[in-house]
């Protein structure tokens, strides 16, 4: 069996942080269905502009979504089938876990 090295645990650490924020898994979410840009994030999700802004820097840093530039708007997506994979493992988990602790 191979150990996970300690430089890889901390980056799956640092991804599992990034997906601590609700807010960041809606707009994840969001993008799961099709990509788009900050402005349709923001009115999808009822977030102001600036902090749909600023969790997609963080989610980008962390490579779970990328942004293309189309003229003057960027439109975000998830990374890859990776990214979509987790988020839709960790969605069907939700769906059949227990409602809580003791549940």
């Amino acid at each position: 069996m191979e150990l996970l090295s300690a430089s890889d645990a901390s980056a799956v650490a640092d991804v599992m942080q990034g997906l601590a924020s609700p807010a960041r898994i809606r707009i994840l979410a969001r993008l799961l269905a099709a990509p788009c840009a900050v402005g349709e994030l923001a009115e999808d999700l009822s977030l102001g502009q600036p902090t749909v802004s600023n969790h997609l820097r963080l989610l980008r840093h962390l490579g779970l979504v990328t942004g293309r530039r189309t003229g003057r708007t960027v439109v975000y997506e998830l990374h890859d089938e990776h990214v979509t994979a987790l988020l839709q493992q960790v969605l069907a988990h939700v769906g059949h876990a227990p409602a809580g602790p003791g549940a």
